[in-house]
């Protein structure tokens, strides 16, 4: 019964935005595929979609959600026959609801809307320009490639803050298949799908953490769409800032957690679009780390937030796939029952 990837973002933003909204999606490098009144459907070379809805659609289902953003996701599945077997389990304590392509929909008991749909992903061909270091030469005689603006292929993942992360975990793990990729104290875990080898499709964030802007309320914070390399990535945000959308307040850097390089943009959509490039892919082999949160933030930053301005420890450990999200003061040594062994330690 596999999940194979996040079929759909649906976004809801408020009415005066919504214009805006679809222009930045545009100029950001989604494929505009469709705009009526209200709706404006974007596809990418995966076959996955954005949609921009106004606030106050009647098609989104109720739910704990506070403000605009990605108000539901939908998830791709595999087959007929996985949607089924998911929908024979959910339906026992929710009630789904069925549209007319196919979509099962319902909110959950922590409330969020959450869709599941069959879904054919597409295949994504890619060919960065290799890189030379010293004496290691991997491109003699050939330039780098020149690149005219970013153009996402694919959508990586999705965050979203919970005020119980456990509780959203467990739904997730338990009752949709997903996978446990890492866990960052005081900041959330990330899960990635059965089916999916991103290495996460989703980060629960802990909306405990003030230092992130969370409330305690249920909120969206950002997404992430794929881009070629690190190249792509900077032409992108050259390409935003000359059409005239705010810098980003952290520019480009890399986390430690997935390896990832990111660029995120403020979105008039709710929130904040990410470029990301060079991430880590995972299959059940993977054996999930647990994190000092500001550790597991970053390996490099342009614009250092607050939090990272002292030199960070390394701190960083093997937990099972099991394992839960712990007291967010614990520190990684204090983990009872969480760790496997220490992956590393630095003073």
């Amino acid at each position: 019964m596999s999940i194979i990837g996040i079929e759909s973002l649906v976004y809801g933003v408020e009415e005066k935005d919504f214009a805006d909204s679809v222009r930045f999606f545009e100029d950001f490098g989604l494929p505009l595929r469709k705009v009526s009144e209200g709706l404006a459907t974007f596809r990418l070379a995966e076959g996955s979609h954005v949609e921009v809805r106004k606030l106050d659609d009647p098609w989104f289902l109720p739910s704990a959600q506070r403000g605009t953003g990605v108000r539901e996701c939908i998830w791709g599945v595999e087959s007929q026959e996985s949607l089924e077997e998911l929908l024979i389990d959910l339906r026992r304590d929710h009630d789904v609801r069925l549209d007319e392509d196919g979509t099962a929909r319902f909110t959950t008991a922590f409330g969020q809307a959450v869709g599941l749909k069959v879904w054919r992903k597409l295949p994504v061909h890619s060919a960065p320009t290799p890189f030379n270091s010293p004496g290691n030469f991997n491109r003699v005689n050939q330039v780098r490639k020149w690149i005219r603006r970013a153009i996402p292929t694919t959508i990586q993942h999705v965050v979203w803050a919970f005020p119980d992360v456990n509780q959203v975990l467990d739904f997730y793990r338990d009752r949709l298949g997903f996978r446990l990729a890492e866990i960052q104290i005081g900041a959330g875990v990330y899960v990635r799908a059965s089916g999916a080898q991103d290495h996460h499709n989703i980060f629960i964030a802990d909306a405990s953490n003030q230092a992130l802007g969370f409330d305690g309320s249920i909120s969206f914070h950002h997404a992430n769409f794929g881009v070629e390399d690190i190249d792509e990535l900077m032409v992108g945000k050259n390409y935003m800032e000359r059409r005239g959308w705010p810098r980003s307040s952290w520019g480009m850097g890399r986390h430690r957690i997935s390896s990832g390089a990111f660029l995120y943009l403020k979105c008039p959509a709710g929130g904040e679009a990410e470029y990301g490039a060079d991430i880590d892919v995972l299959d059940d082999r993977w054996v999930p780390h647990v994190w000092e949160a500001r550790f597991g933030s970053n390996i490099f930053i342009h614009d250092m937030p607050v939090f990272l301005q002292d030199e960070v420890q390394w701190d960083v450990g093997y937990c099972e796939p099991d394992a839960r999200y712990p007291d967010p003061s614990a520190s990684v040594g204090e983990c009872d029952g969480l760790l496997v062994k220490p992956a590393v330690t630095m003073a």
